[in-house]
């Protein structure tokens, strides 16, 4: 294909747009839709655009590939080395190999493909914004036109949460989308064009209530503060976004006051700035650093490990994150491990700060720099880039921001071989799904649940999620315990703590049944304090305890333990 051909380009608008838009979801997993079709997007990217990515190869030794390679090898050693399910670990090894190959395509396109490839993820970015703050106004000011199908419902009253359905999400969207604005504005000589998309943007932030959104917008006026190189039009729009953010939020606070209807920042902030749940993850999680400094809890299974350790003090919502990139890394890796892939990720930042001056697209390299240095912000307090609608755009942008190794040329093969994988990957995990939904969401001439369950557990990409379907809806005992095993490393709230307890309690093991359950009381979950009313029918009654949970533990015990290899 030639090279000036507008089929590449037009990919990788739709690779950067259309992920964030997809509203059409089925249960259990909201956004697998969206992330599935972000590899297939990016998966096309890599096809095509491989063949302008001459330097590809030799980025294998820029310190931000060495960090995904480090990053690469942790899921299946978890596997390997610990009780991480195998459909886990090649869910997480999609993702990061993903977010290499397009780093490495980035980093290494000439410089005429990399302007191209610029315009067009600035352009995917920018169509994904505006789709996303007319989708918040439907949902903030029209709810019921909301269909789910098209435009996801909001559960938040007064909140936008776009298609992504989630705040944060929405507004590190609109970062992006902004910062998208900014660089085509210097492209296309824009002028009144700018301060408008902006505000737009800014507005959507103030619809989503997201805290982070509104550090992003003073991100974004630092920016316009500190680029003298940018014109000084567009240093000037950028300074007005706090203005933007003054201005849209007096309006909702008028248009609530004479409605009547919720303004969701509103009270959002009234909460406070932080977080105390947040802050209670992150002195937990250190806990489990200190227990496990040198390998960490291994990759996927903080959950597990913060779920199943005594923690008194803990925040009663069941956390699968720590809400923290720095913290997550170091608590599933170990201090090693993680100092060498965030000391890596630092000097590849460097290397991009160093090289900025005198390089031939200086407006390129810091819009991709802002995109890069939004997201980061967002992954200390929130982690989106667990998301590969998020991960991938963000790796490509860094990928640009770099500069071009030197050296001899390479095939772009293996990068169009592993796109076509992706793409192909993607469409086999859409089949693959099906068999989860019929469990969960089943049809009238669907088989019944035992035998969905027992398909379902077969499928090499999903089945921990028929595995919780096991653990809960079976009648407790070696089946039901071995499934529960399983599906812990993907989530574990209140009715799987019951379930495994009731499970560890069939098969023999009293003392831990007994465990599980105390870890159950110290999430004050409606559903275990139901459990628990018989133990205090009992104690009322002096009669004997109705179960042997009731009773407290005889012995330490290690989250390990429950899981035997």
């Amino acid at each position: 294909m030639p090279e000036r051909s507008p089929f590449p380009a037009a990919v990788l608008v739709a690779a950067a747009a259309l992920p964030p838009l997809l509203a059409f979801n089925l249960t259990p997993a909201t956004t697998l839709f969206n992330q599935l079709l972000a590899l297939a997007g990016w998966g096309l990217v890599l096809a095509w655009w491989a063949g302008v990515a001459p330097g590809w190869w030799r980025g294998l030794r820029s310190p931000a590939a060495l960090a995904l390679l480090l990053l690469l090898v942790a899921p299946f050693s978890a596997t390997l080395w610990r009780a991480l399910p195998a459909s886990l670990a090649w869910n997480a090894t999609a993702v990061i190999a993903a977010g290499l190959a397009v780093l490495l395509l980035a980093q290494g396109l000439s410089e005429d493909a990399r302007r191209r490839a610029g315009e067009a993820l600035c352009w995917g970015l920018l169509i994904a914004g505006l789709a996303s703050v007319l989708i918040s106004l439907v949902q903030v000011f029209k709810p019921d036109w909301a269909d789910g199908t098209l435009i996801a419902r909001s559960g938040l009253p007064g909140r936008a949460i776009s298609n992504l359905r989630q705040p944060n999400h929405l507004a590190s969207l609109m970062m992006w989308s902004a910062v998208a604005a900014v660089y085509l504005a210097q492209l296309r000589r824009w002028r009144w064009q700018l301060p408008v998309l902006l505000a737009a943007f800014v507005f959507a932030v103030v619809l989503s209530a997201s805290r982070t959104g509104f550090i992003g917008i003073a991100m974004l006026a630092l920016w316009g503060l500190l680029d003298r190189q940018l014109p000084r039009d567009k240093r000037l729009s950028l300074l007005a976004t706090p203005l933007m953010l003054g201005l849209a939020w007096w309006l909702m606070a008028e248009w609530a006051q004479h409605s009547g209807h919720a303004f969701g920042a509103e009270s959002r902030l009234a909460e406070g700035a932080g977080s105390p749940s947040r802050l209670a993850i992150l002195h937990d999680a250190w806990g489990l650093v200190q227990a496990h400094p040198w390998l960490g809890v291994g990759w996927g299974e903080f959950n597990v490990a913060w779920s199943l350790t005594p923690f008194p003090h803990r925040p009663i919502a069941f956390f699968d994150h720590t809400h923290n990139l720095v913290m997550q890394l170091v608590v599933e890796l170990g201090l090693p491990w993680a100092g060498a892939i965030l000391a890596l990720l630092v000097a590849a930042l460097w290397q991009v700060w160093r090289g900025s001056a005198g390089d031939a697209q200086p407006a390129l390299r810091r819009a991709a720099l802002m995109m890069v240095l939004t997201i980061g912000l967002h992954s200390l307090l929130e982690y989106p880039l667990w998301y590969a609608y998020f991960l991938l755009p963000a790796c490509f942008a860094l990928g640009l921001a770099l500069p071009m190794p030197a050296g001899g040329r390479a095939p772009g093969v293996p990068l169009a071989l592993l796109g076509g994988v992706l793409a192909a990957g993607s469409v086999f995990a859409v089949w693959d799904y099906s068999r989860i939904v019929a469990i969960y969401a089943p049809s009238e001439d669907d088989a019944p649940l035992m035998q969905r369950i027992a398909t379902g557990q077969r499928s090499p990409l999903f089945g921990h999620q028929a595995d919780y379907a096991a653990a809960t809806s079976q009648p407790p005992g070696p089946a039901a315990l071995v499934a529960a095993r399983r599906t812990a490393f993907s989530l574990v709230d209140a009715r799987l703590l019951k379930h495994w307890s009731q499970s560890l309690e069939v098969t023999g093991d009293v003392d831990g049944a007994r465990y599980l359950a105390d870890r159950l009381r110290e999430f004050r979950n409606p559903t275990g304090d139901e459990w628990f009313a018989a133990c205090a029918r009992a104690a009322e009654a002096a009669s004997a305890p109705a179960m042997p949970q009731c009773q407290p533990v005889q012995q330490a015990h290690d989250w390990m333990s429950f899981f035997p290899r």
